[in-house]
């Protein structure tokens, strides 16, 4: 008969955190992923004991362009980090398409082989949970456990595109975009939103594109010039990096550091914080009960039939809406 596996407790899951053991850290994030409710009542536990001890580090989100060099580059900031800051850095990747593809997420704590067997670096795939939603919720209270257990840095890359950015964007202090020169027009494939949400851009494989990056750096600047800038004290600087040789990789951080310092002296630091957290309020109630909702029995009973009626035309969107909500409140409150 094969042993039971113990399951560690929300004691012993907190104090292994906060010793930065490995091994439950990695069972708390896994503890906070699952979809269990009764995981989920024990995450609730763990994650309010963690919480006074959270808050600490510098949280970075990382987008780019397909093709960018997105994971050298994060193993080579990670890398540089720990060596010559001495940084404890934490890597997280959101990737809400993980579900469809297998998540090739994976791949990329492959690729940062280095970063990965470093002690002081700890590198988590999204859950493959294919729901935007469900990826913001794990990756937000999987910061919280991360910050708890020391690290001084956390980056949160997206894989993903379009509405992945905002989300994290609505998750860090600073939101880098990498961009890649030599690639036809440099503004073309640009989606205005992504600048929108730039702290900074930074130029990458300048040791690839020695000709045309000069011409690449100008036109991004250009095209945040003519752009609001989020914050009237800071306004986003395009610089250039070398992923592979570590070039710019210091002025990057600098730059990272200047901007935490400004933020953080007039108050916009704190207060970004706490917008966040009422922003992430009001998506989780409105994703808790958007998922009551489906999962009520007469609704899922009469849902299907519903939709037909709607698609060919035989009813009304508002009276179906009506018609659904009235099947839902139907039994009261059910608790959530």
């Amino acid at each position: 008969m094969a042993a039971t596996v113990h399951q560690p407790t929300v004691d012993e899951l907190y104090e292994g955190v906060r010793s930065g053991n490995r091994a439950l850290i990695g069972r708390a994030i896994t503890l906070i992923e699952s979809r269990n409710l009764k995981h989920q009542d024990k995450a609730q536990l763990l994650l309010e004991k963690l919480l006074p001890h959270a808050g600490g580090a510098q949280r970075v989100g990382i987008s780019g362009v397909p093709g960018v060099g997105k994971s050298t580059f994060i193993e080579g900031l990670g890398s540089w980090l720990i060596d010559q800051q001495k940084k404890r850095v934490a890597v997280l990747a959101v990737d809400p398409s993980s579900g469809r593809t297998g998540g090739s997420i994976l791949g990329d704590k492959t690729r940062m082989e280095k970063l990965s067997a470093n002690k002081d670096a700890f590198i988590r795939p999204s859950p493959s949970a294919g729901v935007l939603g469900g990826v913001a919720r794990a990756t937000r209270e999987t910061i919280i456990v991360l910050e708890a257990a020391g690290f001084d840095v956390v980056l949160v890359e997206t894989v993903g595109t379009g509405q992945s950015e905002t989300m994290v964007s609505d998750m860090v202090d600073f939101f880098l975009v990498l961009m890649l020169p030599g690639a036809g027009d440099e503004l073309q494939g640009i989606k205005k939103g992504i600048l929108e949400l730039a702290d900074m851009v930074a130029v990458n494989k300048a040791d690839i594109f020695e000709k045309k990056i000069k011409q690449a750096v100008r036109e991004y600047k250009s095209a945040l010039h003519i752009m609001t800038d989020a914050s009237p004290n800071w306004h986003p600087p395009v610089i250039t990096v070398s992923g592979l040789t570590g070039d710019g990789v210091p002025d990057l951080w600098e730059r990272i550091e200047k901007h935490a310092r400004i933020m953080s002296e007039n108050g916009e630091r704190a207060a970004r914080r706490n917008e966040q957290r009422v922003s992430w309020l009001k998506s989780q109630i409105a994703d808790r009960l958007l998922a009551d909702f489906h999962s009520d029995t007469a609704v899922h009973q009469a849902f299907g039939p519903m939709l037909e009626d709607v698609r060919n035309g035989k009813k009304p969107v508002s009276s179906a809406v009506s018609d659904l909500l009235k099947l839902y409140h139907s039994k009261g409150y059910r608790g959530l």
